[in-house]
């Protein structure tokens, strides 16, 4: 992953197009990054350092401070075949109750098809069509039994402006519509969003980024304008990243902060460690023991629930 500050909550489609105008491409993926990080370490001197900086800044930076953390059980399988087709299914405990799913993805030129069923029967279908004109795409998702779920997605990519719309296919719609503009460096963004039911805005968020080789901080106006977010990644060494993230709601002159970190131990191994104003204090250790399999422990401890006891968990992801 990579892009500025993306462990900031923008948006969805605002966060995801601002994350691919910061690459300027959609193709890489992590596991790209993890290959690319296992040949710099074998690297030498300045050379090594360089590369490997070059690839955590793309790879482990994204969403620092919130992604792998997980306080319950969890099991996912993926198998993926020659002929385009993905299956994963994903299993997770919470508490006494147990919720699973099962993915089917299914790729065929410009077209994915992506089909998900859960516990409670519901089918979720989205279909993608990638260059329905140059640098676009196009996706058509619903949920079945939800009649009113259909929506629509237009998306165009180009090196410095992104622009992502979409519109609920039902008699009274919800607009949503994202852009971004700038380069790798500096950017602009913005989200909108307005229900035609109530002829009101759901929401309306913008942000501006700088990001650089060694540091990443963004500047948000969110919940209609209510909130005000400053974000802040630095890369400390090679294989040492911090995080932090400082909120102000004007409403209710309400203070919040985050602060995190992330460290490589080895190309296999990462270490991470959060802690936040609510005096939860939070440690993440994600082992990959075989090639796309990982194993994820993850524990919290909050300081003010003397009586609670701590949380712990544990993924568990297959990729045979």
């Amino acid at each position: 992953m990579a892009g500025p500050a993306p462990f900031v909550d923008l948006g969805k489609k605002a966060k995801e197009i601002i994350f691919l105008l910061a690459t300027q491409t959609d193709l890489m993926r992590n596991e790209a990054g993890k290959q690319l990080l296992r040949k710099a370490w074998l690297g030498r001197g300045i050379e090594k350092i360089n590369a490997v900086r070059l690839i955590i800044s793309k790879y482990v930076y994204a969403d620092l401070l919130t992604k792998d953390y997980n306080f319950d059980q969890k099991f996912t399988l993926s198998m993926l075949s020659t002929t385009g087709m993905g299956l994963t299914a994903t299993g997770l405990k919470k508490d006494q109750n147990f919720f699973g799913d099962i993915n089917t993805v299914y790729k065929s030129g410009n077209t994915t098809v992506d089909m998900k069923v859960d516990t409670y029967s519901n089918v979720s279908t989205k279909v993608t069509v990638n260059d329905v004109w140059p640098c676009s795409k196009a996706a058509l998702s619903f949920r079945i039994p939800d009649h009113k779920s259909g929506k629509l997605d237009v998306q165009y990519l180009h090196p410095h402006a992104a622009i992502d719309s979409s519109i609920g296919l039902n008699p009274t719609p919800l607009l949503e519509l994202s852009a971004t503009i700038g380069s790798k460096e500096l950017a602009l963004g913005g989200e909108i969003g307005f229900d035609t039911a109530s002829a009101s805005f759901t929401e309306y968020t913008a942000g501006i980024n700088l990001n650089k080789p060694d540091f990443s901080v963004a500047l948000l106006l969110t919940d209609k304008g209510q909130a005000l977010k400053a974000s802040y990644i630095h890369s400390v060494n090679p294989f040492t990243c911090v995080a932090a993230e400082m909120a102000h709601r004007f409403s209710t002159y309400e203070n919040t902060f985050t602060i995190g970190s992330s460290h490589a131990v080895d190309p296999f191994t990462v270490v991470k460690t959060r802690f936040s104003d609510n005096g939860k204090v939070a440690m993440l250790c994600q082992r990959e023991w075989r090639p796309k399999s990982l194993v994820t422990f993850s524990a919290e401890y909050d300081s003010k629930a003397i009586n609670a006891s701590p949380k712990m968990g544990l993924a568990l992801a297959l990729k045979p």
